[in-house]
């Protein structure tokens, strides 16, 4: 059976009226829980073009382009989806991965190094 463990935490809310509410909030390891990134936007636009220029490969192989022009593609489109994959790692360390730390979620820190691990193969 898989442990699992759930950080609270509490959020405060100002509405109209100068109301202070206060409320939790968990998150429990391992259950995929929706994360707000500063990147997202920046992500999803990389994943867009990316996207894009395999397209363009795609349409290469079937056209029978020269396999040189398609290797230049084909590296492009690999080192956009690295350098979007450092953004999102970045992200990750900076948003969730500080939260880990402070509450002493360990499992966080073994599922980053696992993912880490996959990324740089």
């Amino acid at each position: 059976m898989k442990k699992t463990t759930a950080r609270i935490k509490n959020i405060t809310h100002t509405h109209t009226g100068d109301t202070e509410i206060v409320h939790s909030h968990s998150h429990e390891a391992g259950t995929g829980h929706k994360h707000s990134h500063q990147n997202t936007k920046a992500v999803l636009n990389r994943l867009s073009r990316a996207a894009g220029h395999l397209d363009s490969v795609k349409r290469m192989i079937e056209d029978g382009k020269d396999c040189s022009e398609v290797l230049i593609q084909l590296s492009a489109v690999i080192a956009a989806l690295n350098s979007t994959g450092k953004i999102i790692l970045e992200d990750h360390i900076q948003n969730c991965i500080v939260d880990a730390i402070e509450s002493g979620d360990k499992t966080s820190l073994e599922n980053l190094n696992k993912a880490i691990d996959r990324f740089i193969k």
